[in-house]
């Protein structure tokens, strides 16, 4: 019996190619960061209700959230983004695919 030709695994082709593109997103985050000398948060502190409080940077200096607001509008924090909503700033970070470096997912300190 003929079955015909193979089908492409789609599924598995598109997660591949997700896979490499975090990969590649972090090797270019990596050196963006070592090109330009800015510190970048490695961990966050929250409160009871999950809320981040406080975060650490690569320099292990450890700021509360208005601080860390307060560099990264002053540009002296890699890859986080400071957006104006519910009537306060937020800081986030910059959306580049890789799940594992979003403060909500970085280690605790």
């Amino acid at each position: 019996m003929n079955e015909g030709p193979t089908k492409p695994d789609f599924e598995a082709i598109y997660e591949n190619y997700k896979q490499q593109g975090e990969m590649q997103a972090v090797q270019e985050q990596t050196e963006a960061v070592a090109s330009d000398g800015l510190e970048s948060i490695v961990a966050v502190r929250k409160n009871e209700d999950g809320d981040i409080i406080a975060v650490k940077t690569s320099s292990g200096r450890e700021l509360d959230y208005v601080s860390a607001l307060n560099e990264a509008k002053s540009g002296n924090l890699a890859h986080v983004d400071v957006f104006h909503r519910y009537g306060r700033d937020i800081l986030r970070s910059e959306p580049d695919g890789i799940k594992s470096n979003n403060l909500d997912q970085l280690p605790p300190f």
